[in-house]
């Protein structure tokens, strides 16, 4: 269990030790195809030090991978300044956003698929503004306008990812409590309670709600969000959000007890049919 930065470096180094393998060569020969020394590529593949974003490209060059996609997700990897500016938006707020909140949203950017179980609020792709915005005054108690107005503004941003082609494919578990809690006041919540209808009829999110009914419950040990990727699993990873940081859990029997867990939870959860039906009456009496 570890912060972003070291996850990333780790993930990154076996990727790249992979495609190299892949490229039929030896971590010297590669070296020496990229004009370095030989434990510089060790060090990057281990993930004992860190990779500038040129490094990464010079190695993708060398093992012959042209996978856009590919290429554009290990150069996420390599860092919050990675990457194409243009297509990561986030790097223009990293005055305002705390590194871990950069780590996850380019995770999210990323992700083909996303698995989040929530017990306290609407997941943020699924916030409205005003939502948002009271969600982020109270945690952010004494906040200025100025920064109140940023913070929403990046979280509905995120929600680009569900509008995207392809798009984020968002399963999400709601504990009851998400849409029984009065976020503020009765007007903001019910249309945020509408928005989640609208959410749910969209083909590539599904949600459940868990009902107190249900009982108790795993997922009663906290929230936590599962990132997936189509090119390559061994970059999954799942992140557990604390008040003022984020672990990350990159082991695969870590993975593994995660998604059995959001399993059990999606079982023992109301259907994406019967969860529709249960917002929509919350909905109508908030």
């Amino acid at each position: 269990m570890q912060h972003g930065p070291a996850v990333r470096r780790r993930k990154l180094g076996a990727e790249l030790r992979a495609l190299r393998t892949s490229a039929g060569l030896t971590s010297g020969e590669a070296a020496r195809l990229a004009g370095w020394h030989q434990s510089k590529v060790s060090r990057i593949e281990t993930g004992a030090s860190g990779v500038k974003p040129p490094d990464v490209r010079l190695l993708l060059d060398v093992y012959g991978v042209a996978d856009p996609q590919l290429r554009e997700l290990l150069l996420v990897l390599s860092g919050s300044g990675d990457g194409d500016d243009r297509h990561h938006w986030w790097h223009a707020y990293r005055g305002v956003l705390p590194p871990t909140y950069r780590d996850f949203i380019s995770l999210e950017s990323q992700a083909s698929a996303m698995r989040t179980l929530e017990t306290t609020v609407i997941p943020g792709l699924l916030q409205t503004p005003e939502y948002a915005r009271a969600v982020t005054e109270a945690a952010l108690e004494g906040a200025s306008e100025e920064r109140l107005d940023t913070l929403v503004e990046v979280r509905l941003a995120r929600q680009d990812v569900l509008r995207a082609t392809p798009p984020l494919e968002l399963s999400a578990i709601l504990d009851e409590a998400v849409l029984r809690r009065e976020v503020g006041g009765p007007g903001v919540m019910a249309r945020q309670l509408n928005r989640l209808v609208e959410a749910a009829r969209l083909p590539h999110v599904r949600l459940q709600v868990l009902p107190f009914g249900a009982g108790a419950h795993i997922g009663m040990t906290g929230p936590f969000v599962i990132f997936s990727f189509s090119r390559t699993s061994d970059l999954d990873v799942v992140v557990l959000d604390h008040l003022t940081s984020s672990l990350h859990l990159e082991r695969k029997e870590d993975l593994r007890v995660y998604l059995e867990a959001f399993d059990a939870l999606s079982i023992h959860a109301l259907s994406p049919e019967d969860s529709l039906d249960f917002i929509a009456g919350a909905a109508a009496g908030a």
